[in-house]
């Protein structure tokens, strides 16, 4: 008498099989121009985002606004690597600002802008995208120098690619 294939090894291979098939799917719909992906030590995070990729988009920023959801922001992306500087004229909440090089590697953290200050906040140089969110939030979540960004703007040369 012959023995019988285990249904449920079966099952759970096939299972498998598909999501391996579908793991490159799976993360390249995770990389969106609305979505920021954050990982770290600490974990990962994702944020909403508005794209500020154009010179009078990044000009405006987040003046003006009153709340952001808790997992929302807006990502500065320049043109080409450089120093870059933020103040924060007009703007109404406190903030946290995360600069990232080309690689989108974090360089620099600076918690809790101050609304309204008008004192420069120097991000480095060598920097192509800044992801501004809600003030404290860094800190919560650990996001420090080191961790790394993803996003489509950091083409497939960054330290996470789509």
């Amino acid at each position: 008498m012959g023995s019988r294939p285990d249904r449920r090894g079966l099952t759970r291979g096939l299972a498998l099989l598909v999501a391996l098939a579908l793991a490159p799917a799976t993360v390249a719909a995770s990389c969106r121009e609305d979505a920021v992906w954050l990982r770290g030590d600490w974990g990962e995070a994702q944020f909403r985002i508005a794209l500020a990729d154009e010179p009078d988009e990044r000009a405006q920023g987040l003046m003006f606004v009153e709340e952001m959801d808790r997992f929302e922001g807006m990502l500065f992306v320049y043109e080409r690597p450089q120093r870059v500087s933020f103040w924060m004229k007009n703007t109404l909440i406190p903030l946290d600002m995360i600069f990232a090089d080309a690689r989108g590697v974090v360089r620099r953290v600076h918690e809790n802008a101050v609304p309204g200050d008008l004192t420069p906040i120097p991000g480095g140089d060598d920097i192509l995208v800044v992801l501004e969110v809600n003030g404290g939030m860094a800190r919560e979540l650990g996001i420090a120098p080191g961790t790394v960004l993803r996003h489509p703007a950091l083409g497939q040369d960054a330290a996470w690619p789509c």
